[in-house]
């Protein structure tokens, strides 16, 4: 498994995912679906434009990855987890074609997700990227819509070195005819994605180019922003309840996709989107970005992982009032450690240590390369530990987070 062990799971084509779709009848071609890439923000995307076409009254398939404490969270719809015993009788079902296939762990994830929305006749999906997108497993899927929200360096080992390299594979998912939405326009790779689209005849569009957030504030357990469409606003004091500074450019994505979708007869009202919006989580299930779990300290975990996406943790740290931060860290072997400790606030105090799992970046070694960026802390023996001494040691107007690896906080969730 990709999660426990790195790269070494991963196959890279899609020989096995078509093999497995083709023996359960090809079901990814019997339901309309939404495809999702993106360094980061992919998550948060596919969760807000899942919330808003079950507002409006679709019944909608979600896929994303990883799962945070129970694997069915992989695979929803309209927010309710997959359930057990489908997941036990496909695996039943599908044993002597695993077995001949050897597919990897995601290859059959994806391929139940699609019997799964087959079987219950969903009238769309929106289906995330599980790594890179040329040779994903999800790509086998031809959308509706493709939507790849913003490129940064993560996985250089398998997707490439240079934002170039990586937004080629990314690139992968853009089909022919097919509308592209990207979410940001960054100039490094910008021509890559332009190039692509021509070629295969897909309209493309930058959503940070059509529109623009106009005003931000959080309000209580809200991000509220303004949106315009140019000199336009379009949507007023719309309420996020994903609450972290970063889903400001996730939302634009999330807005021109709904906007290419309204122009091929999709019938999504502004109650259901505002609505959806304020409740996505709850409509969902999402956790683990930017959360708040508790009071008095404030303790948030987020699952930033990368060096993009812990800049945006660092910016929302920097904006949530506290006294003094306390900050319990973990990460694992295959990341930008020294590019990622580098950015860390040195005022804080750390309480390093693991996730359980085998690709885990030892605590020792963690502490070790922490020092020679002057982040202070100690070393704890598991991520419970390291947040039991943290809230002990906190002030009541301190702020606590909890971050460094998707693992960490699954284990703190």
């Amino acid at each position: 498994m990709f999660t426990r062990i790195g790269a070494i799971a991963l196959k890279n084509d899609l020989h096995n995912t078509i093999s497995l779709c083709d023996a359960l009848d090809q079901p990814q071609n019997k339901f309309k679906t939404i495809h999702i890439a993106g360094t980061n923000g992919k998550g948060s995307t596919s969760h807000m434009l899942a919330a808003i076409l079950q507002q409006a009254g679709y019944k909608t398939g979600l896929y994303t990855s990883p799962h945070l404490k129970d694997f069915r969270e992989r695979i929803r719809i309209n927010g309710k987890m997959v359930p057990k015993s489908f997941v036990t009788s496909f695996v039943k079902a599908q044993k002597i074609h695993i077995q001949k296939i050897e597919p990897s762990f995601f290859e059959v994830t994806v391929a139940m997700a699609f019997d799964f929305f087959a079987k219950e006749k969903v009238d769309i999906a929106v289906i995330e990227v599980g790594l890179g997108g040329r040779l994903d497993s999800t790509n086998i899927i031809t959308p509706l819509l493709s939507v790849i929200t913003n490129i940064s360096l993560d996985h250089t080992h398998i997707l490439g070195n240079t934002l170039p390299e990586i937004a080629r594979e990314k690139a992968g998912i853009i089909k022919k005819n097919i509308p592209i939405v990207i979410g940001e326009q960054q100039f490094e790779v910008e021509e890559v994605f332009i190039e692509k689209a021509k070629s295969a005849g897909a309209p493309l569009c930058f959503a940070d180019k059509e529109l623009k957030v106009a005003h931000s504030r959080s309000l209580n357990t809200h991000l509220v922003i303004d949106v315009k469409r140019a000199q336009n606003t379009i949507y007023k004091n719309l309420k996020l309840d994903l609450t972290g500074n970063y889903q400001q450019k996730n939302i634009l994505a999330v807005l021109e996709a709904i906007h290419q979708l309204k122009k091929i007869g999709y019938k999504i009202s502004d109650e259901a989107l505002f609505a959806a919006l304020r409740n996505t989580k709850k409509i969902t299930g999402l956790q683990g970005r930017w959360q708040t779990l508790s009071k008095m300290p404030l303790v948030i975990c987020d699952t930033g992982h990368n060096i993009a996406g812990i800049a945006e943790v660092v910016k929302n740290i920097a904006a949530t009032p506290h006294r003094n931060l306390h900050f319990v860290i973990g990460m694992v072997k295959d990341k930008d450690i020294n590019g990622i400790l580098a950015i860390l606030p040195k005022s804080a105090t750390y309480y390093f240590c693991q996730p359980n799992i085998e690709r885990a970046l030892s605590t020792a070694d963690l502490f070790i390369q922490a020092n020679s960026h002057n982040l202070q802390g100690k070393i704890y023996k598991n991520v419970t530990e390291a947040l039991a001494i943290a809230k002990k040691s906190a002030n009541i107007d301190d702020l606590i987070f909890i971050g460094g690896s998707t693992f960490v906080v699954a284990e703190i969730i």
